[in-house]
């Protein structure tokens, strides 16, 4: 199974590979993606990192107020969509 976590005040410039490598080191990457706006392109500033459920608390601990690109992030389990 697998969780995936949000990830909130990245910088404009982080693509979906530095999100993926900023979480390697803390457990099993399965895949990242980074929010673009439609119409430019241009990220949004928050993304989704799919984890190892038996990874995801400790990512969180780990990377939940941690500097990425010189941002404080903000990390925690993204909610399910609503329909």
């Amino acid at each position: 199974m697998a969780k995936t976590l949000y990830v909130g005040n990245l910088p404009w410039s982080t693509n979906d590979v530095a999100l993926a490598d900023a979480f390697r080191p803390h457990g099993s990457v399965i895949s990242s993606r980074i929010i673009t706006d439609k119409e430019t392109g241009r990220s949004r500033g928050f993304g989704f990192v799919e984890v190892e459920d038996a990874d995801a608390e400790k990512m969180v601990e780990a990377m939940n107020g941690s500097q990425v690109g010189g941002r404080q992030i903000v990390v925690n389990e993204a909610k399910p969509r609503q329909g």
